[in-house]
């Protein structure tokens, strides 16, 4: 993996460890380098719990059209319109998040949908994750890194598949 470098200076995620603090709500516009787009077949729901559930804002809406969420940047979702409810989904959308709110979007969730969250769980990569079934069946993981133990089986894990692991003193 000698062909990777450290590009955290363009990431809004912050360094992990139980005092980490979010950044704030990203506002600006930009080209986004990636974004999901979730189907739903009511708009009003799937933006009330993406906002008062996830975190995430209404950036912007179309009515009837579209609607843009955001949380951090290049954390994009657009909801758009369709006529059934599609089955839950395979693949999961994976959102960035620090440990100290693993616990409020857990209860913020199960508060909207009962029975919508599993977990959360730790991983052996290090992190803390949370898994939400939205209201239009989206699978949302919401990941939030531990602090980095260069002495832990986490990283001995990590280190026999090969990648790189931060020096001593550095965050992972």
């Amino acid at each position: 993996m000698t062909d990777y470098y450290e590009a955290f200076d363009i990431s809004p995620v912050p360094p992990p460890g139980p005092d980490a603090t979010p950044p704030e709500i990203y506002r600006g516009i930009y080209g986004m380098p990636l974004f999901v787009s979730v189907p739903t077949p009511d708009l009003a729901a799937s933006v009330d719990f993406w906002t008062r559930g996830l975190g995430f804002i209404d950036l912007f809406t179309v009515p009837g059209q579209v609607t843009h969420l955001r949380r951090w940047a290049f954390q994009d979702v657009l909801l758009v319109p369709t006529d059934a409810l599609p089955a839950t989904s395979t693949m999961s959308i994976g959102v960035s998040c620090v440990l100290s709110q693993v616990d409020e979007i857990e209860q913020a969730c199960a508060e909207l949908v009962p029975g919508c969250t599993t977990g959360p769980r730790q991983t052996p990569w290090g992190t803390v994750e949370l898994e939400v079934i939205t209201p239009e069946n989206a699978r949302v993981i919401m990941t939030a890194a531990r602090l980095f133990d260069p002495d832990s089986a986490a990283a001995s894990h990590l280190e026999e598949n090969g990648y790189m692991l931060p020096k001593v003193g550095e965050t992972a």
